[in-house]
């Protein structure tokens, strides 16, 4: 997809049908069930892992497709919009896979990507500190030197899918870079390592993944821990989080698509007054609304990968904050519109969105702020005076 055409390529359709096509296999109530059990949903990434749909953006050397953030944002829609997203994707192939690749050693990407391709490893993420929030420039997680060991302290919060991991990509500065302009150091920390410790932190979302605090005391690791520079610069950890917000906005999109999908086919069938309850207008217009607010944010989606698949990380930037504050904002509309549409049967179990009302408000908050995106468009598109 380029910026004059905006129909994506025929391999990409191609591989948005077959991830369609497998995700349909499993559907909501698989998902659903898994969730309210407590349960991870292990099958349907089992096997995406194996078909390749995992790591189609990591290098083919590695057991990946080679291609870009694009096809694999491609497929998590696919998943979310037939009900089933893995919200793994985001963390692992999309952020950790793509930090690996671009800026791990060789000895890193042997050890971490294969696994990662095929889906038989998990690393996930964490950035996130309680007296940090979205200032990533107050992080205290610190790693010192010791001999040739580094050690890692701090705490981290609302971690995602940490019981299934088998690393964390831990986001920290070195000890000399305590005070001025945020110098990450980056450390895979598997989590198994000696004073590595989490807890689970109770959730009103129904989701197969939880979220996790960690705490990190005097966490030995080796000098091969660290990924890339000791001072890293700043690109290095946007190198992850550009992917994160496309990957983020490719799941509000899914799971906007799932909504306006059984909200019209409710729409079409329920029979109210002799007629079908989508040709009242008040019906028809709202879940229309939601089908144009959905193509827009779904192009700047696309765009946003196009850029950063393209190499231009400054460009991509600021198409992937649009685009995941859009796909949020319809996301919420879509959910609440098919509620609606459906009435009292908006909320039982069994048509599949009561769960969502809480899920999509997420969007919002994660992985980023709506706030700190408008912040960032006021200031680096608009060239207002910075707020913050």
């Amino acid at each position: 997809m380029n910026a004059m055409n905006f129909v994506e390529p025929e391999e990409r359709m191609a591989l948005r049908k077959a991830a369609a096509d497998l995700a349909g296999k499993y559907g909501h109530d698989y998902y659903a069930k898994k969730a309210r059990a407590g349960e991870k949903t292990d099958e349907l990434w089992n096997e995406a892992g194996r078909l390749g749909y995992l790591g189609v953006n990591l290098p083919e050397e590695y057991g990946g497709g080679g291609a870009g953030i694009a096809d694999l944002a491609a497929v998590l829609e696919e998943f979310a919009a037939a009900g089933s997203p893995l919200l793994l994707m985001v963390v692992s192939p999309a952020i950790v896979g793509t930090v690996l690749s671009r800026f791990g050693t060789p000895d890193q990407k042997k050890q971490w990507l294969p696994g990662m391709s095929d889906g038989s490893k998990k690393i996930v993420f964490a950035i996130t500190e309680p007296d940090a929030g979205s200032n990533s420039h107050r992080i205290t997680t610190t790693a010192r030197r010791d001999g040739g060991d580094w050690v890692l302290s701090g705490r981290k919060v609302f971690i995602s899918g940490v019981d299934e991991a088998d690393a964390v990509l831990v986001v920290g500065r070195t000890e000399d870079a305590k005070t001025g302009r945020l110098k990450p150091a980056l450390f895979v920390v598997p989590t198994d390592t000696p004073g590595f410790e989490f807890t689970k932190i109770d959730m009103d979302i129904v989701a197969p993944e939880n979220q996790f605090s960690l705490f990190l005391d005097d966490v030995r690791l080796p000098a091969e821990a660290l990924v890339g520079e000791e001072d890293a610069a700043i690109a290095q950890l946007f190198a992850g989080l550009n992917p994160e917000r496309i990957m983020g906005a490719s799941f509000s999109l899914g799971t906007a698509r799932y909504a306006l999908d059984k909200a019209v086919g409710y729409a079409n069938e329920r029979q109210v007054w002799g007629a079908p309850i989508g040709s009242h207008q008040g019906l028809a217009h709202p879940l229309a609304q939601v089908k144009i607010e959905l193509e827009l944010a779904k192009l700047m989606t696309q765009k946003a990968a196009s850029l950063y698949d393209a190499g231009d990380d400054f460009a991509s930037g600021e198409s992937a904050n649009m685009a995941k504050y859009a796909a949020a904002e319809v996301a919420i509309r879509a959910v609440d519109q098919a509620v609606q549409t459906h009435g009292g049967n908006g909320l039982a179990t069994e048509y599949g969105l009561g769960s969502l009302v809480t899920a999509v408000r997420l969007g919002r908050i994660a992985p980023v702020s709506r706030e700190m995106v408008l912040n960032f468009v006021g200031q680096h598109s608009l060239g207002l005076p910075k707020s913050y």
